[in-house]
């Protein structure tokens, strides 16, 4: 009995190391893989950031050195310009730091 179930558990352990996909597999059905990956007539695509991180962190940054810079009154126009500034500099610099060019 103690044979059977060691023979069983072994069995169970190795039937899904077997039919797990490999990454070879999945790149030559075309399907996704990583960054890149094929759509349904066939084009190579690749994802790429949206910006959001940069715009985030830019309009912070800019919020930051814009009320620096306004020091007369109460510096919200600073704050707010150099916000919104800050924040289209960023969103530009994130979409643009793409190392790999898809079409």
């Amino acid at each position: 009995m103690r044979t059977m179930m060691l023979a069983l558990a072994a069995t169970s352990l190795t039937v899904p190391a077997v039919t797990v996909a490999t990454p070879a597999a999945a790149h030559q059905a075309r399907a996704y893989s990583g960054k890149t990956w094929y759509d349904s007539q066939g084009r190579l695509r690749c994802r790429r950031s949206n910006g959001t991180t940069g715009l985030i962190v830019g309009a912070a940054g800019g919020a930051l050195v814009g009320r620096a810079i306004d020091t007369r009154g109460e510096r919200a126009t600073g704050t707010i310009l150099g916000a919104a500034a800050g924040a289209l500099l960023g969103r530009q610099v994130e979409r643009g730091r793409s190392t790999r060019r898809c079409r």
